[in-house]
């Protein structure tokens, strides 16, 4: 079960108690439909925060459109802030299909525009998903599509730790494969750079740089650092997992 760890600044109150219990026993029952009926403004978000406190199982919540996801994923963040709550919607600002007109033979290619800001939270979501089980997906409905095959999206990962032997050129060659690239002037997402014995990784899944410092081919260290270069130290041998 995940550790969750709701923190709210107030307790249920009126018919609250009742319906957590209700859908707690339920879901441990395995009924496969609940319906959790209540007015705006009623609590309802409280009411399952409680719900996946008590059950403490990776959790997806869907929502109608990207708006409502994003003040499920915000309130779902306030009431578990030491747990992973990621926003995982549709990654197109635009999107247009191919189409075919027949009056005028005119043949319309599909196009698209892809928000890299979504595309780090989509990768972000899916990082925590193999990582922890603390974890709460707030999705749109849109986010079915296009989905890849998680074992296929774990076989991109890199794994890093420290102390590891490993040949750096091996590590170069494996970020390459997993579409990182190379970028000594400009780094960020999905681009790494190398200086001596130090490689920093621009990942997919966030904003930070992860900085490996080797010693030979051993890893000496790794760090988080900021886009401003502050240093974050990981913990003492904990492995870091890149995807592409």
């Amino acid at each position: 079960m995940g550790d969750f760890n709701i923190q709210a600044p107030f307790e249920p109150m009126g018919d609250q108690p009742k319906a957590i219990a209700g859908l707690t026993q339920f879901l441990k029952e395995q009924t496969r439909y609940q319906t959790l009926l209540g007015a705006t403004g009623t609590g309802k978000t409280h009411t399952i925060a409680r719900v996946i406190n008590n059950i403490g199982k990776p959790t997806l919540v869907l929502a109608h459109n990207k708006t409502l996801a994003a003040q499920l994923c915000n309130e779902l963040r306030e009431f578990f802030p030491d747990n992973a709550v990621e926003y995982f919607i549709s990654y197109y600002d635009y999107y247009q299909p191919e189409a075919y007109i027949p009056v005028t033979d005119t043949y319309i290619a599909k196009t698209a525009s892809i928000n890299d800001e979504i595309d780090m939270l989509r990768h972000s979501a899916t990082r925590s998903l193999f990582e922890r089980r603390d974890v709460i997906v707030v999705a749109s409905i849109s986010c079915i599509y296009g989905l890849g095959i998680p074992a296929e999206y774990l076989k991109a990962s890199i794994p890093l730790q420290v102390g590891m032997e490993v040949n750096q050129r091996q590590v170069l060659r494996d970020l390459a494969s997993i579409q990182y690239e190379r970028n000594d002037l400009d780094l960020g997402r999905g681009k790494f750079r190398v200086k001596g014995d130090v490689l920093e990784i621009g990942p997919a899944y966030e904003d930070r740089i992860i900085r490996v410092e080797f010693f030979g081919d051993e890893i000496d260290a790794i760090r988080y650092v900021r886009p401003d270069y502050r240093r974050y130290p990981t913990e003492h041998g904990r492995a870091e997992h890149l995807s592409g």
